[in-house]
């Protein structure tokens, strides 16, 4: 870390807990004190120092055009001059709900709000009064933010800290809250035959990203699909990481497979912060001020948001941009593979478009059970040699790698020597051999 870089860290210490506003941020399971970041353009970003690096954090997700986008800023700055928040309705919240409706297939009415923490626990809370019921299924690994009954085997930076859950979470929410081995039908269909009257919905990452990326089984969705629909639970998708990153209508468009409510963040904030729950019109308009059930914020619709927002989503519902990335992405975690065969590494590549997860192990990656397995004394060595060269990478190994517009053949084939580099400085971990 640059001279600069080290002393805001230590004036953060002083006056934020960790010195970072949130925890991975801080780079304790790699290792690292983090580099602080003045400025972005395209698929760089540059910290206090002056150091330049490629960006495969992207935000942690939203950035999928790249960074400063000219027609995300100039949507930004000429709304700016017209005033940022007026806490009250604008055409700008319309024009996104119609383009939200438009492009996510199982949408009808949708709600915004600020962050993708408010939009999943505004979804549990609508799934509860609609159904009448208290307890949530979720899955080992899926972290959907950090609303009380959500930190149950969250991953994300819980996994990352090795934190189990989380102090402050009452003992009598977390009774409400079952968690399940993702990717695996039969204990879904045991918690339904016990539970099955005193649910009211499953949350999931259709494409988890929290615990690394992992794939799912089509089968499995499907099963969530026809138990939510036996017993009267409903079906949440989080897509705020997936949703607009992986198709124009999300992980719901590709499987196939379509949930009663979605959540959204990251990408329909244009890299402002944003968050958005919406489904069925019925259940949709239980909400307040057409029902009873309450959810409100002062800065959702935030004009800033809806600007950038607006400009990054009629860009990617033209649909060019997917078969480019998906390319990209390919190149990128192929070669990263090829890599680390070459040098004797033994990894498992779990990609989906343009958004995948290296893992340091030999057997497949289909839960947070088997990603857990992953080896983080060799990823430590990897996010380490990879930031010395300039490639910036998430400092968790329970973190996807995103890939975006702006990233440039010469830039990956550079990321792909310098992850030739790092496999190579493994060689003598005793990890390796065992």
């Amino acid at each position: 870390m640059g001279k600069q870089s080290k002393l805001l860290f230590e004036q953060a210490k002083k006056y934020i807990p960790g010195g970072v506003n949130s925890p991975v941020r801080a780079g304790k399971s790699v290792g690292i004190d983090p580099p602080f970041i003045a400025e972005a353009q395209g698929a760089l970003i540059r910290d206090v120092d002056g150091i330049e690096y490629i960006d495969y954090v992207g935000s942690w997700g939203p950035m999928i055009l790249g960074h400063a986008h000219p027609q995300v800023v100039a949507a930004i700055k000429e709304r700016t001059a017209r005033g940022t928040s007026y806490g009250a309705p604008t055409e700008l919240e319309v024009r996104m709900a119609e383009m939200i409706v438009d492009m996510v297939p199982s949408i009808e009415m949708v709600r915004m709000v600020n962050s993708g923490t408010e939009a999943t626990m505004s979804a549990i809370r609508l799934a509860r009064g609609y159904t009448g019921r208290k307890k949530i299924v979720k899955f080992d690994g899926c972290y959907h933010g950090h609303a009380d009954s959500l930190l149950v085997s969250a991953g994300s930076g819980v996994a990352t800290l090795g934190i189990p859950g989380s102090p402050g979470v009452p003992e009598d929410l977390a009774r409400h809250t079952i968690s399940l081995p993702f990717n695996e039908i039969q204990a879904v269909d045991q918690a339904f035959d016990k539970y099955g009257p005193e649910i009211a919905c499953i949350i999931v990452e259709p494409i988890p990203g929290n615990m690394g990326v992992v794939i799912p089984d089509k089968s499995f969705l499907k099963r969530l699909r026809e138990v939510t629909g036996q017993y009267g639970a409903l079906l949440i998708f989080d897509e705020v990481i997936s949703g607009f990153r992986v198709a124009p209508g999300g992980a719901q468009e590709i499987y196939g497979v379509l949930p009663d409510l979605t959540c959204l963040g990251k990408i329909i904030g244009g890299g402002l912060p944003v968050g958005a729950y919406g489904g069925r019109k019925e259940i949709m308009l239980r909400m307040a001020p057409e029902g009873e059930i309450y959810q409100a914020g002062t800065l959702s619709g935030n004009p800033l948001a809806m600007a950038a927002g607006l400009a990054t989503l009629n860009i990617l519902r033209q649909g060019d941009l997917y078969p480019e990335l998906e390319e990209k992405g390919n190149t990128l975690f192929s070669g990263l593979e090829a890599a680390a065969r070459d040098a004797g590494v033994r990894v498992v590549v779990n990609r989906i478009g343009s958004m995948g997860t290296l893992f340091f192990t030999d057997k497949p990656v289909s839960d947070f059970a088997t990603a857990k397995v992953s080896s983080e004394k060799l990823f430590k060595i990897y996010y380490n040699t990879m930031l010395e060269q300039g490639i910036y990478l998430a400092p968790s190994p329970f973190e996807a790698t995103f890939i975006s517009a702006a990233h440039t053949r010469e830039m990956i084939e550079k990321t792909i020597e310098s992850a030739s580099i790092a496999f190579r400085g493994m060689l003598n971990c005793d990890t390796l051999a065992s």
